[in-house]
């Protein structure tokens, strides 16, 4: 059973290093930003949404390990607000690194989630997803996510 174990500064570094370019890449996918200004884009809003790195307040970073082989295998950022009496948490990325996908450990890391956010305090966790990512999509509906909203969008 897969652990979520605090990024170190290290690992925090790394995280940044792998999620930056790809959150671009996804903006662009889905139609959001252009090519040429995704990077900037992307590192503003993780500037933005992490100022003072692992220290930045309710946000918590956690590496997924898989503990009988010793290894990192992924990675977590989880956002927790208050809204009214209630905790909620937001999933801002979750990502099984590709060496590791197809083999349980996607399921695994969302028990290991629902875990961390009610240890937390958190009464709800919500997330994003991009429609072009069906196999994450599936994970969630597997996992007992529902559908909320829908944002749609059409190119002229």
């Amino acid at each position: 059973m897969v652990q979520l174990v605090a990024m170190n500064e290290a690992q925090f570094q790394q995280f940044l290093d792998c999620s930056i370019p790809v959150y671009a890449q996804e903006k662009v996918r889905a139609g959001a930003w252009k090519e040429e200004e995704a990077l900037r884009l992307s590192q503003a809003a993780f500037d933005r949404l992490l100022p003072d790195g692992l220290s930045t307040k309710n946000s918590y970073l956690y590496m997924v390990h898989e503990p009988e082989k010793g290894l990192n295998i992924g990675h977590i950022w989880l956002v927790l607000s208050q809204e009214g009496q209630e905790t909620s948490a937001f999933l801002y990325e979750i990502l099984i690194y590709d060496a590791y996908q197809g083999q349980g450990y996607g399921k695994q890391t969302m028990a290991a989630l629902d875990r961390s956010a009610r240890e937390l305090g958190a009464a709800s966790i919500g997330l994003h997803v991009f429609g072009h990512n069906q196999r994450a999509l599936s994970l969630y509906q597997k996992s007992g996510y529902a559908i909320t909203d829908y944002n749609m969008k059409k190119s002229l």
